[in-house]
């Protein structure tokens, strides 16, 4: 598992690591906000397209070759801008990045799935979760000190390094898992799988918990400026709720292969949390920075290896790179749809009704759950009666 887990931890590092440190680049590599939003683009762009497919060719070919490929399409992407420092070789570089964590993210977590019995799969994607948000957490911080000693170039020729170090660890260490016979799919085969509930229960779960931790990710430090705190305090606000994403994870995971919690109780009771976190959010002064913070982090790490897990238990095993894959997109929808909202919403009357919009979102699913609940203790009682 640990050569999967050093994978998640990359592409989370590439993600973040070069998107925090892009807008402090010379006006050569970055010449406006334009620019800038462009270059955040591509990476996400490239993701959302994609993945559904390196996860379909990783049920073709196996997922080990495309996880190898990915890691050295990777570094070699990072080693383009690292060597031709120019800006259109760091639109090549970014967007090759992209393009390979496409391959490499789906890729692992279908051998998390097929490299660990089903009894465990909660502990094996709360440990991968765990990892890929101690990327998330620390390439911002790891990034901003490499660019400070020697640049960009010198953070890309990091990840370069990172990523051929990863495969080859994984060449040497994870065993070869043959692609398993499978029937053929139409297109409406597989949405009449994708719209199975199994699916996109999970799914959405997935989505939801990432359009929390962006929102609060991107929309606390605004709050935090607004109410008159300083950057260290916002800092490490995101900073705690990044932590707390990473560390419920594993504990999660434990408890689920357990049978502490189920799927659906899980999932549902991550939902509500998040959705208080962000209620929270309209709190005054520190506690409306900290509070969300530790909620939406509960919220999500319980979300993450739960939602996993299950689309694992549901998905055959021929067909887990394109689960994987699909569901990732699902999670870029949420990454990119949360913000969108509460900009939105924002736009139009305050941040505090887009923080609410999300919040009561995100509450629907927790609600539906507890009235179907309440709905069969009555008819329980009633019979009883």
């Amino acid at each position: 598992m640990w050569p999967l887990y050093a994978a998640g931890f990359t592409t989370a590092f590439g993600a973040h690591g070069v998107a925090a440190s892009l807008g402090g680049q010379s006006s050569e590599a970055v010449t406006s906000l334009l620019v800038l939003g462009g270059l955040l683009a591509l990476y996400d762009g490239a993701e959302v397209l994609l993945k559904p497919l390196f996860g379909t060719l990783a049920d073709r070919i196996g997922a080990r070759p495309v996880l190898l490929g990915g890691l050295i399409a990777f570094a070699a992407a990072s080693a383009l801008y690292a060597v031709a420092d120019s800006s259109g070789w760091l639109w090549a570089a970014r967007l090759g990045q992209g393009a390979a964590a496409s391959a490499f993210s789906p890729s692992a977590s279908a051998l998390v799935a097929r490299l660990s019995p089903a009894a465990r799969h909660g502990r094996a994607f709360g440990g991968y979760g765990f990892w890929k948000s101690l990327g998330y957490t620390s390439g911002p911080l790891l990034g901003g000190v490499l660019v400070w000693a020697g640049g960009l170039r010198l953070l890309f020729a990091v990840m370069a390094v990172l990523a051929v170090a990863v495969a080859a660890w994984a060449a040497t260490a994870v065993p070869a898992v043959p692609p398993l016979p499978k029937t053929r799919q139409t297109v409406l085969d597989l949405g009449r799988r994708l719209a199975e509930r199994a699916f996109w229960q999970p799914t959405a779960a997935l989505a939801a918990a990432t359009a929390a931790l962006s929102v609060g990710v991107g929309f606390l430090p605004v709050s935090g400026a607004a109410a008159g705190l300083g950057p260290v305090a916002t800092g490490a606000t995101v900073s705690v709720l990044a932590a707390c994403a990473a560390v419920v994870q594993p504990a999660a995971g434990r408890a689920f292969d357990a049978g502490r919690i189920t799927t659906r109780s899980g999932l549902g009771l991550g939902l509500a949390v998040a959705a208080a976190g962000l209620a929270c959010a309209l709190l005054p002064g520190l506690a409306g920075l900290l509070v969300p913070a530790v909620l939406i982090g509960a919220g999500t790490g319980l979300i993450t290896p739960l939602g996993f897990a299950a689309l694992a238990a549901s998905t055959p095993r021929e067909r887990l790179g394109q689960t994987m894959g699909t569901a990732e997109l699902g999670r870029e929808l949420g990454d990119a749809g949360g913000p969108l909202l509460v900009a939105g919403v924002a736009t139009a009357a305050t941040l505090a009704h887009g923080y609410a919009a999300l919040a009561l979102l995100l509450a629907v699913a927790p609600v539906v759950i507890l009235s179907n609940r309440l709905r069969r203790w009555a008819d329980q009682r009633g019979s009883a009666a």
